[in-house]
This record gives C-alpha cells, sequence and structure tokens, in this order.
C-alpha cells in the first residue's frame, strides 16, 4: 500500500482530515508504547482472556493489569465483557492484530533476528 504524498494544493478539509488522523494515529502509538500493554495486547491476538488469566501470563498484580487494560479500553484497542464477577477482554477490532504482526516482523522473527 502507497502512502499519500503531501502537497501544498491540498484542500483544507483534506489537511484538516490528515491532521485527525495524525492525531488518531498518534494516540493509538502513545497506548502502544508500554511494554506491559503490547503484551497483554499479544495475549488477546489468541482469544479473549480474564483479568486473572492475563495476570498469570504476565506475572503482574491485578492493580498493574487493570491499570494498562484501562488505557487499552480508554484508545478503544480492548473490550471488556462481564460475566458474574469476572471480567473478560478482547481485541475491539483488527487494527491491534495487525500492529502487532508488524512489530512482530520487525523484533520478533527468525528472519529479523538473522539479518541483524
Amino acid at each position: 500500500m502507497a502512502l499519500p504524498a503531501l502537497s501544498a494544493d491540498m484542500s483544507e478539509v483534506d489537511l484538516d482530515k490528515m491532521m485527525q488522523n495524525a492525531c488518531d494515529a498518534s494516540n493509538m502509538l502513545k497506548a502502544l508504547s508500554h511494554e506491559g500493554r503490547l503484551m497483554i495486547l499479544c495475549h488477546l491476538v489468541s482469544g479473549e482472556k480474564s483479568v486473572t488469566e492475563l495476570e498469570e501470563l504476565l506475572s503482574a498484580r491485578q492493580a498493574a493489569v487493570s491499570q494498562q487494560l484501562a488505557r487499552l479500553r480508554l484508545e478503544g484497542l480492548v473490550t471488556p465483557r462481564r460475566e458474574g464477577k469476572t471480567i473478560f477482554y478482547s481485541l475491539a477490532d483488527n487494527r491491534p492484530k495487525r500492529i502487532l504482526e508488524v512489530i512482530y516482523e520487525l523484533f520478533c522473527s527468525e528472519d529479523e533476528q538473522r539479518r541483524a
């Protein structure tokens, strides 16, 4: 996919839309810029998890996991579902998975490690 080219003759409406998109992207990237939040998203790629499951997978305290989930929820990256006293989280849409695939390719794949 080709990136759009900025030009001096862009309309004010197009520039405003581009600025809003940049702001939205910046907020999402800020939410992803914490290793705990990245790890939560990595675990949620395989499916819905309870807060307790995430605590165990991350070896983290409930307060820390809940704080990170709150930020991810605020940015619209995860959605909660309550079942009795248990809260389950899942990815809100495909955007986090797509970003994680690129991050994995750049930082985690064996091919990338061989190039380093």
